[in-house]
């Protein structure tokens, strides 16, 4: 199986300490989906898997909501798959109960809810989606008992801080860092760091796909996933996407 793991897109993110580029940079964030849209037809990629913050905030605009579900849109051949993040997150009449009235992509999957969601014929996707900004219990916990059928490559959707690293024991939002292990799960995709960063060989920060700010990634890219089979280690590839350092 073949998939997409990026995050962090922030669509709506204001740069006003760049002055007249703002928009420039607004844009680029934008612009990035095509691109991921794009590599995910060209490499054989069902599926894109978006682990939180596709929002900078939980109250866009209308203009702003709309935009990149239509850029997605305009990949029917990629299935989409969004969880809220710390930004975006999930409430009663918020953003995703917005743009579920708008009707959506019947590509894009947005998931509120623990619940497990075929990817396929191959996998099974254990989303995490977060219901406040932040949340002092585990959210990936529901993972370590959750079950599929046999021969099906599992994987974790989640947005967080993996405690040890590059937070502390009280972090907001934390998972555990060997939920993979503790779940069985093949890989466990994950959002809200804004640099690549494996924490172990199923585990993976994707990064943001556009550069953000000084202390994220110097290029923006997503992460190119190979599983063989359920129980096979994942080949992660980063592939650039972003046009700014």
């Amino acid at each position: 199986m073949r998939f997409i793991h990026s995050a962090d897109w922030q669509i709506g993110k204001p740069f006003r300490n760049f002055g007249d580029r703002e928009s420039v940079l607004r844009q680029a964030r934008l612009d990035v989906i095509g691109t991921i849209g794009r590599l995910a037809r060209e490499e054989g990629a069902a599926h894109v898997l978006v682990a939180g913050d596709l929002y900078d905030n939980d109250a866009p605009a209308q203009k702003t909501l709309q935009e990149p579900l239509e850029r997605m849109r305009g990949f029917p051949a990629v299935s989409w798959h969004v969880i809220p993040g710390n930004h975006d997150y999930h409430r009663g009449n918020g953003l995703w109960d917005r743009a579920a009235a708008l009707g959506l992509p019947p590509n894009v999957h947005i998931h509120l809810a623990p619940e497990s969601v075929l990817l396929g014929e191959d996998a099974v996707l254990f989303p995490a989606p977060l219901r406040r900004r932040s949340e002092v219990n585990d959210l990936t916990e529901w993972m370590d008992t959750a079950e599929s059928a046999p021969g099906l490559i599992r994987i974790g959707l989640a947005h967080g801080s993996v405690t040890g690293f590059g937070s502390d024991s009280e972090a907001k939002n934390p998972i555990a860092p060997d939920r993979a292990k503790r779940a069985g799960l093949d890989y466990l995709a994950l959002g809200d760091w804004h640099r690549t960063v494996s924490i172990g060989a199923a585990t993976w920060y994707a990064g943001t796909p556009e550069a953000d700010r000084f202390d994220s990634q110097e290029t923006g890219q997503v992460l190119l996933v190979d599983i063989a089979g359920a129980g096979a280690p994942p080949t992660v590839t980063p592939r650039r996407t972003g046009q700014y350092r």
